[in-house]
């Protein structure tokens, strides 16, 4: 998880640059979720790209570590 707090911009307008990602022992990324200049708020997973609704940091961290969760069948 790398989080950095940034100015207020049109790309990062909470302030909020982030990258959090799992993968396995090969390399392959099992989820990922960034907000990457010119997509804004997305994750990455192993049924595709889709648009992420970013809220608040919590929300982010609950949402990346419960997808892990189910990826392990936990």
């Amino acid at each position: 998880m790398v989080l950095w707090q940034v100015p207020s911009t049109i790309h990062h307008p909470d302030g909020l640059k982030y990258r959090l990602y799992y993968g396995d022992s090969e390399g392959n990324c099992l989820v990922r979720y960034d907000n990457e200049r010119g997509k804004g708020d997305h994750r990455h997973g192993i049924d595709g790209e889709q648009p992420y609704r970013f809220t608040d940091v919590d929300a982010l961290v609950a949402d990346f570590l419960a997808d892990i969760k189910r990826i392990r069948g936990e």
